[in-house]
Order: structure tokens, then C-alpha cells, then sequence
């Protein structure tokens, strides 16, 4: 990849100032897919720089001029999609088929929901009728640090740039250190787009480098950031110093409350939206919960399931699991199994080690337990594994209480054909987001949790709101 060594600063491919060679690992061999460079303080420096210069001009652009750049960038990307798959499957593991199709779609299916919530946006108003004078303006907050995670790579990065630039924002991206090809080939598109110098800047980093740096800059207004609840912490705690706006998508361990009356497939569709992306997905439902008197039986579908579910390589054609990320990643998910058994959950399928057949490259068994209870480590931590943990309730004020004793509150899921329950649950569960009867949300619907699974909204007319900051003028001249 030509510009695998180099950043996106100021509109122009440059050669880093401290850089530091680093290996990007393909986790289904565990060689070297390619090497980037890991930037220092001054590539930072320079970044911002170049973000804080660009943004008097940035913020006074009008709706029509950052409607034609999305929808040029829209245009670019639609035909480099499977390019950008291809290179998520190199570089963090996901099957070509499903890369190309999931991972890679995320971003125009966010870049056409974000140009149709900025064509139904106002960014002035009056406060109400009576009141036209006094003026609501909403303006772009200033210079965004966007720090974007591994696992899903292309459906953070258009989550965060496209709303900073439809508002105004300018930005310095920082991908992941595991998954940063994907984002090289995206700033192509944003400079092929004919985004403005300094707008849209890139410093490949780790977390303790440029993620700090951004973190705590003086001149970097807000940092929207998605990954670990510790890191999280970390960032919140670095850009308090300065006050800055913190965005944070985290952690998460989704319950799957499946009750007595649930469709038939309700437990095979929740044993593959759990190891969709091989269980790298914040939002998973890892927990299963299932109504007593059809727990048995759902323990022997999820075994069924989990059984049929293959793995292979990332390169392969077809309906399968790839490897886990890093060998980090693996040796955690292995701690995690293990503590399982430990603990006395029941293992139905799966367990430590490789699958058969697979002796090199992070690959994992597809693992279920049974019998588990709230207090074990697998169903209070976030595995990121392909892991389910399964227990039984007796009534639905139960499955509501075991739901909601977690630290996390992202998504969580109802299996009912009762639609008085389902709208009764939902109300109940402690979460950003409810999922009922396997049916997602919506283009545009607001993407984020409560308590420890972070603060602020992604996604549509909630996401371009999160950049913006609220001015209010008394005294408007009214006509």
C-alpha cells in the first residue's frame, strides 16, 4: 500500500516526524499483512495544526457546499467498497464475503443516512413562534479528535467524519494501530472527494501515543471515541484538564431475554447475531436468558447451532467465522473460557484451544455454557469473543432484574410473540438500544448506551447534534 508509512496532514500525504515502524498482523496467519507507522508528539502537533488552522473557513461553509462533498465521497466509496473490504479482512480478521458486504457496507449505509438527516437539518432557528428574536444558531463545536476502534472499522470511522464534516468540524482521525489499511484507503477517498486542506487530517497511533496526545491537547475542542471502558476512563480523565467535549462509545454485554413464547428460531438468530464478526461487537447478545420451561431445549439448539457455526480463514469464500484479532484478543478470550469452567458453568460446546484443523492464526471453538449465574465473570465482562453464556429465569420481572445487573447498558434483545410484553420490556431494560424479535433500527436511529457503556448519541440527525454546540441571541433583528 503506497501510503502505508505516511499521514494525511493538511491535505497531502506527508513522511511522519517521529515515526515508528509497526507491524499490522493478519490474524489468520499471524504475518506481517503490511507496516505503518505509529506517530510522536509532533505529528500530532502538526495535525491539529493544521485542523485549527482550517476551521475559521471550515466552519463558515453553507449546508449546500458540505452536501455536494458528502455526496461525493458517498460516490468514491460505493466504488472502492469492496477494496476497503478486502482490506478489513487482511487486516482484523472478518471473511472476505461478509467484509465486503457488512464491514465495508456500514459505510455508505451511514454516509446515505447522514446526507438525508443534513438535508432535514436547521442549523438556525427562532425559539418559538412570539419569540423571533430571539435566535437559536447551532454551530460546529471546532477541532474533533476522532479515535475509532478495530472491530468494525468502517462503521466507526463514517459514524464520527461524516457528521464532524457535514457540521462544519474539522478533525484529525486516529484508527485503530490493528486495523489502520482500511483508514488509509478512506483519507484516499476524502482527498480524491476534494475535502480542504487541514479539514480531514490522519496520524496513525496507539492509544498511549497520539490517542493521549489528542486526548489531553490544548487546541483540540472534543474527542469522540470508540472501544474500551478503560480507555474510556482514561480519555475522559485526560481531556478534563481542558474541559473539552468527551464522546464515548464503550463496552458492552447485551441480554438476549427469550421468552416461553418466542418464534423457533429465536435462539439458532441469537447464537448468529452473537458471533457475527466472530463476538468482536460491542453490542452482541452474549448473555442469553431464557424462560425456564424452555430452557432445556434451548440449551440443545444453541449446542446445535454453535456446532454448525465453521471457521476458517478470512481470505475464504463463504458462511464462516474468521480468526479473532490479535493474539492479545485470543489469549484473553481463552482466560475467559477457562474462568468459565472454573467458575462451574456448565460447557455445552466448545471450550479453550483451536478449532480442529487450525493450527496457526487466532481462531477460537465456538463456545456455549449453560447453567450460568450472574456473579460469574462470564456474564459480567465483556468476552469479545465468539461466547455465549446462557441461564434460566422464571418470570419476566426476573429476566428484567438479571438484564439489568450489569455495568454495561448498550443494546439489549426481547424474543416474544407478545407485543404488549415487548413494548412493556423494552420500557425496562436499562440500555441505549432494544432489539425486538431480531429486528434492527432503522438508517439514522441514535447508536449509543448508558451507565458504563459511554454517553452520547451516533447516527443520524443525534449524531450530527453531538458536534454541534447551542448559541442562543436575544435582540435578533426580525423583519
Amino acid at each position: 500500500m503506497e501510503n502505508a508509512r505516511n499521514f494525511y496532514i493538511n491535505g497531502n500525504w506527508v513522511a511522519p516526524l517521529e515515526g515508528r515502524d509497526f507491524d499490522v498482523i493478519n490474524p489468520s496467519t499471524e504475518e506481517a499483512a503490511a507496516t505503518i507507522s505509529l506517530g510522536g508528539q509532533a505529528d500530532t502537533d502538526a495535525a491539529v495544526a493544521a485542523a485549527k488552522a482550517a476551521f475559521p473557513k471550515w466552519r463558515l461553509s453553507s449546508k449546500a457546499e458540505r452536501l455536494e462533498l458528502l455526496e461525493s465521497i458517498l460516490d468514491i466509496y460505493t466504488r472502492r467498497s469492496d477494496e476497503i473490504g478486502a482490506a478489513i479482512s487482511m487486516e482484523m480478521g472478518a471473511p472476505i464475503d461478509m467484509s465486503k458486504t457488512q464491514q465495508s457496507g456500514t459505510g455508505s449505509f451511514h454516509l446515505n443516512a447522514f446526507i438525508q438527516s443534513l438535508k432535514e437539518s436547521e442549523f438556525e432557528t427562532p425559539l418559538r413562534a412570539g419569540a423571533e428574536d430571539t435566535r437559536i444558531i447551532q454551530e460546529p463545536i471546532g477541532v474533533c479528535a476522532l479515535i475509532t476502534p478495530w472491530n468494525w472499522p468502517m462503521n466507526q470511522i463514517t459514524l464520527k467524519v461524516i457528521p464532524a464534516l457535514a457540521t462544519g468540524c474539522t478533525m484529525i482521525l486516529k484508527p485503530s494501530e490493528q486495523s489502520p489499511l482500511s483508514a488509509i484507503l478512506f483519507s484516499e477517498i476524502m482527498h480524491e472527494a476534494g475535502v480542504p486542506a487541514g479539514v480531514y487530517n490522519l496520524v496513525n497511533g496507539d492509544g498511549p501515543g497520539v490517542g493521549s496526545q489528542l486526548s489531553a491537547h490544548k487546541d483540540v475542542d472534543m474527542v469522540s471515541f470508540t472501544g474500551s471502558t478503560r480507555a474510556g476512563r482514561a480519555i475522559t480523565i485526560a481531556a478534563a484538564e481542558t474541559i473539552k467535549r468527551v464522546s464515548l462509545e464503550l463496552g458492552g454485554k447485551g441480554a438476549n431475554l427469550v421468552f416461553a413464547d418466542a418464534d423457533e428460531k429465536a435462539i439458532k438468530q441469537g447464537i448468529a447475531r452473537c458471533f457475527n464478526n466472530t463476538g468482536q461487537s460491542c453490542n452482541a447478545p452474549t448473555r442469553m436468558l431464557v424462560e425456564r420451561s424452555r430452557y432445556d431445549e434451548a440449551v440443545e439448539q444453541a449446542k446445535e447451532a454453535a456446532e454448525a457455526t465453521a471457521v476458517n480463514s478470512a481470505s475464504k469464500e463463504g458462511r464462516h467465522i474468521g480468526p479473532l484479532v490479535s493474539q492479545m484478543q485470543y489469549d484473553k478470550v481463552q482466560d475467559l473460557i477457562q474462568k468459565g469452567i472454573d467458575e462451574g458453568a456448565r460447557l455445552v460446546t466448545g471450550g479453550v484451544g483451536r478449532p480442529d484443523g487450525l493450527n496457526r492464526g487466532f481462531y477460537v471453538r465456538p463456545t456455549v455454557f449453560a447453567d450460568c449465574n450472574n456473579d460469574m465473570n462470564i456474564m459480567r465482562e465483556e468476552i469479545f469473543g465468539p461466547v455465549l453464556s446462557m441461564m434460566p429465569f422464571d418470570s419476566e420481572e426476573e429476566a428484567i432484574a438479571i438484564a439489568n445487573d450489569t455495568d454495561y447498558g448498550l443494546t439489549n434483545y426481547i424474543q416474544t410473540t407478545d407485543p404488549e410484553r415487548a413494548r412493556r420490556v423494552s420500557r425496562l431494560l436499562r440500555s441505549g438500544m432494544v432489539d425486538i424479535n431480531g429486528k434492527g433500527r432503522g438508517a439514522g436511529a441514535p447508536f449509543g448506551g448508558m451507565k458504563q457503556s459511554g454517553n452520547g448519541r451516533e447516527g443520524g440527525k443525534w449524531g450530527i447534534e453531538e458536534f454541534l454546540e447551542v448559541r442562543a441571541i436575544g435582540g435578533w433583528p426580525v423583519e
